[in-house]
């Protein structure tokens, strides 16, 4: 699946970031989350194994959930992601190259971004969803300035620091949706560990709904 297509059914935008996951825990943590209401799972680049974790997850809950690569930072590594079943691809910075392979791929962008300057590059290079990363250093004041000035159609993603205890006042600040890392998933954690945190999390942004 899409982003836009696990959105469209209702879901939270929340995205689980599964930093150092192995692939033969995947499926199973993958699945914890999907069941809890958490659709939109990424595995950074700097994980054990990607691609195989992507791939294996892809194989298993494809047609459940959408499923991406985090510090996506080169060329290269967008094209890895798109030949593992990734559907959208994260970034920490703005590269305008990893943006456009990456639509051109045919997969959704969220890349990183600090400034206005990075943002509206960001924006140029065809990116609609841009993730304010670290979002907890700049909190929500930074978030409510920096929408003024964006297109009402650019939609903002906190990620960093971000979780059950404050994502009301980001929600109350204008953010479209969060990625959640440490906080839902830690490596060696079970998924029934997952699954619990995932729930909160979940009810704690319908709750400031």
């Amino acid at each position: 699946m899409k982003v836009e297509e696990v959105l469209a059914e209702g879901v939270p935008p929340i995205v689980a970031i599964l930093r150092g996951i192995r692939t033969e825990e995947a499926v199973d943590i993958a699945a914890s989350l999907v069941e809890a209401g958490v659709r939109l799972i990424e595995v950074p680049f700097n994980s054990p194994d990607p691609c195989g974790s992507i791939r294996a997850m892809v194989k298993a809950l494809g047609d459940r959930a959408a499923f991406g690569g985090g510090t996506v930072t080169s060329t290269d590594l967008a094209e890895q992601l798109a030949a593992a079943g990734g559907t959208f691809m994260v970034s920490p910075n703005t590269d305008a190259a990893v943006i456009a392979r990456s639509l051109e791929l045919g997969m959704d962008v969220l890349p990183g971004f600090l400034t206005p300057t990075e943002a509206f590059a960001a924006l140029g290079a065809g990116a609609r969803d841009l993730k304010l990363f670290p979002g907890s250093v700049l909190g929500s004041s930074y978030i409510k300035a920096i929408r003024e000035v964006l297109p009402a159609e650019a939609r903002i993603w906190a990620v960093g620091g971000v979780g059950v205890a404050n994502v009301a006042e980001f929600r109350a600040a204008g953010v479209y949706g969060i990625g959640v890392g440490g906080s839902l998933y830690r490596p060696g954690d079970d998924a029934a560990t997952v699954a619990a945190r995932a729930a909160s999390l979940v009810a704690a942004w319908k709750a400031a709904s």
